[in-house]
């Protein structure tokens, strides 16, 4: 279970850290530019068993890295150090040449080291927005990790079971979802080139806004053997939360409510499963089946 946007607010920094001592989130990933990012990395080192990774922002945020040294990631209408707001900006940019592989990479390489020279020892990298399933950026990043030591990373494609099993996602969602699994195998071959590390694959992503108490039982219901990574973005919903861009309010409230009860509902339905971190991951990614 993993947690993004850790350091966005004060708000998700408490939810990650009340889940964490109730035994129900094993893992989150940090936002190195975010405005709770000290808060966070305190709260990090007083949980020690608390897996964190690297949530790298790409698109949507501000950089870390000397602005003029990343200038394809900007977007002059944000302002002279800000990234596209929308992912579909970056998607078709990135494809149409207008952003450097050397870009995303030095990126990368700057949130990772800001977070390691915080005192955190990074468990895995994922991305804001999941950019890394397209191959130009999963490229970069994962040069960028393994230059910075990181040997794991999310695998962003959800499996068709869990599909099926999130009632609430609209049409287009779904779609959404299987259409860009078609850059699934290219990601899986990577991976073993470069010896990574990753899951079997990533759940609840298409259950993000959704994802509820309901839901969440539906999937662990037709979990099968494997290692899976239950996506969430949970929250104590305050004023600061409200004043971000983010579309996840309401929903982040109702996801912590949800999580709250997953140890019974691992008990209940899969009481041989273990809650690990992706430290704890020790077979690096094979070629996808």
């Amino acid at each position: 279970m993993n947690a993004d946007d850790f350091g966005l607010t004060g708000g998700i920094n408490r939810a990650v850290v009340d889940l964490h001592r109730a035994g129900a989130l094993t893992s989150t990933t940090l936002m190195a530019a975010a405005p709770q990012f000290d808060e966070a990395v305190a709260l990090a080192k007083q949980h020690s068993r608390l897996g964190v990774g690297c949530h790298i922002v790409l698109v949507d945020g501000v950089p870390i890295a000397e602005p003029a040294s990343i200038s394809s990631l900007l977007d002059s209408a944000q302002g002279p150090t800000g990234f596209r707001h929308a992912l579909v900006e970056f998607v078709r940019d990135l494809y149409l040449g207008r952003i450097q592989s050397a870009h995303i990479e030095r990126e990368a390489t700057a949130q990772i080291r800001r977070i390691q020279q915080a005192g955190i020892h990074i468990t895995h990298i994922d991305t804001h927005k999941h950019t890394h399933m397209f191959p130009p950026v999963l490229e970069s990043v994962a040069r960028a990790a393994k230059n910075c030591g990181v040997c794991a990373i999310r695998n962003p494609f959800e499996p068709a079971w869990s599909v099926a099993a999130t009632p609430n996602a609209g049409f287009i969602r779904k779609l959404q979802v299987r259409l860009l699994n078609r850059f699934r195998r290219s990601f899986y071959e990577l991976l073993k080139d470069e010896k990574l590390f990753t899951t079997d694959g990533c759940l609840g992503v298409l259950a993000t806004g959704t994802l509820d108490a309901n839901a969440l039982d539906s999937i662990l219901g037709r979990m099968p053997e494997g290692t899976w990574e239950m996506v969430c973005h949970p929250a104590i919903l305050d004023d600061e939360l409200r004043q971000t861009r983010t579309r996840l309010l309401e929903s982040r409230k109702i996801e912590l409510s949800a999580l709250q009860l997953l140890p019974t509902m691992l008990k209940r339905s899969l009481g041989n499963v273990e809650l690990i971190h992706f430290g704890q991951l020790i077979q690096p990614a094979d070629s996808a089946p």
